[in-house]
């Protein structure tokens, strides 16, 4: 994980013009991104076609865009990973959608497994519709989950981070499933 004290440091130099500082905040930065996006698709956790490499380069493309020396702190930065690769990974899911529904080509056949894909993009857009109305009811809920479902990182993590315990982590991680448990599966 990406040390909390020149991470920081760096990011402030770098808001102040220090291109030296930007630069190995920049590069801090692109490490962590690309561990994240490992462990996160090495779960499993985004529609199949999503390479680390493609997750990383858009996430860091949303993030450069909103300009990385307005990220103030570590835990600043790994809200806006996490929310750069969940929404990248939305943004494919959505594509994934738009061609299963047909998209500009024109069908032959019927792929067994691209229709199964796209059935993981339309659960990852329902995923964003739940946690959108989580973060309005919950903010600190859906942060927590969302460090931990887009961001990668441990409870542990998580909870240094937030600066609470451990324990703190796992019961908003228990109440943030239950509640997308609630919202995204039928009732039955």
């Amino acid at each position: 994980m990406i040390d909390q004290v020149p991470l920081t440091a760096w990011l402030r130099a770098a808001g102040s013009g220090d291109r030296d500082a930007a630069e190995r905040a920049y590069a801090s930065i692109h490490a962590e991104l690309r561990r994240l996006a490992a462990r996160q698709l090495g779960r499993n956790a985004g529609p199949a076609t999503l390479t680390p490499t493609a997750l990383v380069n858009e996430a860091y493309l949303k993030l450069a865009n909103g300009r990385l020396e307005a990220i103030s702190d570590r835990r600043h930065f790994f809200n806006l990973a996490a929310r750069a690769m969940r929404q990248t990974v939305i943004d494919h899911s959505r594509e994934r959608l738009t061609e299963k529904r047909g998209g500009d080509l024109i069908r032959t056949e019927l792929d067994e497994q691209f229709a199964g894909a796209a059935g993981d993009a339309q659960q990852s857009l329902d995923l964003q519709q739940a946690l959108d109305v989580l973060e309005k009811q919950d903010p600190e809920l859906a942060e927590c989950l969302i460090l931990r479902a887009f961001g990668g990182l441990s409870a542990s993590e998580i909870a240094e981070l937030r600066g609470v315990n451990e324990r703190t982590v796992n019961r908003d991680l228990v109440l943030a499933r239950n509640y997308l448990r609630m919202v995204l599966e039928p009732p039955g």
